[in-house]
């Protein structure tokens, strides 16, 4: 019999495991990881370069698909999905920061924020809508309809993490969202993600930098595709130094 599902977790990695390729060629990017995400939490992943961070994003966000094990967005497994039904989910219950950000120049703030909702086909005054509540949450609102180009990396950014949580959307992936940012900056970035987060979403956050990783609820350190430690932020048992300057 199936457990009931756990509404405060929204994210939960089972025995994952990814590998590229076959033979001795073959490359284990994770091995048997087991991760879980829960509502108001914000987890931290650290380790040195090829430690298999961006691949567990990837997966995390149905980007790629595990060589075996689950991975599971508010009670059900990605892998049960069709393709457009994981393209739906991932649209309405994900949202993604990257370092790069995509926004698109051409658009507005607001106009970039709305645009996942009106690609699920929610109408367009009720998107704008929805995209000024959420640039409001960032403190961009009075931004809503200046362009990307026009704002400095800290307010894109911004924008970026308020298109990554709008709507019904609870999950938010970030990888490295505040290494194109001056130390200042980027951590008025990351008080207003740890705000957001505070207000029931739940995110992973990828970094390198162990001042950011304080801003985590845990700290997951990977090396070599296995998970070496996890625990809380302010007081990790494997040096946030020796990862970072892995």
């Amino acid at each position: 019999m199936t457990a009931p599902h756990d509404p405060e977790i929204l994210l939960a990695l089972r025995d994952v495991h990814r590998t590229h390729g076959e033979g001795p060629t073959a490359v284990h990017a994770l091995r048997g990881v087991d991760l879980t995400l829960r509502a108001g939490e914000l987890v931290a992943v650290m380790g040195p370069s090829g430690s298999g961070k961006s691949t567990l994003l990837n997966l995390a966000g149905g980007l790629d698909a595990p060589t075996s094990g689950d991975v599971v967005v508010e009670g059900v497994a990605l892998g049960s999905y069709s393709r457009s039904a994981l393209a739906q989910v991932r649209r309405r219950r994900l949202g993604y920061v990257f370092q790069d950000l995509n926004l698109i120049p051409t658009l507005t703030a607001a106009e970039n924020v709305a645009l996942p909702l009106e690609l699920d086909g929610t109408r367009a005054r009720d998107a704008r809508e929805d995209a000024l509540r959420s640039l409001d949450d960032v403190g961009m609102r009075d931004a809503a309809d200046r362009f990307p180009d026009d704002m400095s990396g800290g307010q894109q950014q911004r924008v970026a993490i308020a298109r990554a949580l709008v709507g019904p959307r609870r999950v938010l992936l970030a990888d490295e969202p505040t290494g194109a940012l001056d130390s200042e900056t980027g951590e008025e970035v990351l008080a207003v993600l740890r705000r957001r987060i505070d207000a029931g979403a739940g995110g992973l956050l990828v970094t390198h930098e162990p001042r950011h990783a304080a801003w985590a609820d845990r700290v997951v350190f990977l090396r070599d595709g296995l998970v070496v430690d996890s625990g809380d932020a302010d007081a990790p048992s494997v040096g946030l130094g020796e990862v970072a300057s892995a």
